[in-house]
């Protein structure tokens, strides 16, 4: 069953909070599985503004992997806890986000065990991937 979260949801899920907060809204989430997360790049985020006018590219890593956060830690088994980033594998930036545009964040969660898991993710603006790496998470 998929499922739509707004910022006050997300953020019930994981700790991130502005600035540091970089999913606008969750379109589709099926719990320990995948979710799909928009971001609105804007001129008034400083570090757009300090990236020249480019959205940085680490930080849409970072969107990508509070993506898959919010589909592992909606698990019951882990609801509370936190997921911190342990790795990137396989990551390539193929493109730019710049203000206007709108980043459709994907991740999903191909393998958990115990406390670790796994998830390919990409990101895209206007149906093109500008980033897609995978991801692994722990979680405490």
């Amino acid at each position: 069953m998929s499922q739509e979260l707004g910022t006050i949801e997300i953020q019930k899920i994981i700790p991130h909070r502005y600035p540091m907060l970089l999913i606008d809204k969750v379109t589709s989430l099926e719990i320990g599985k995948n979710a799909r997360a928009l971001h609105n790049v804007s001129i008034n985020e400083e570090v757009v503004q300090a990236n020249h006018g480019r959205f940085p590219l680490p930080l849409v890593i970072e969107a990508m992997a509070q993506t898959g956060a919010v589909a592992l830690l909606s698990k019951d088994e882990f609801k509370g806890k936190i997921a911190y980033f342990g790795g990137i594998q396989k990551a390539e930036f193929l493109g730019q986000a710049y203000p206007g545009d709108q980043l459709i964040l994907e991740t999903e969660l191909t393998k958990i065990k115990g406390n670790i898991g796994v998830g390919q993710a990409y990101a895209s603006v206007d149906d093109k991937i500008i980033a897609k790496a995978e991801l692994t998470f722990m979680i405490d």
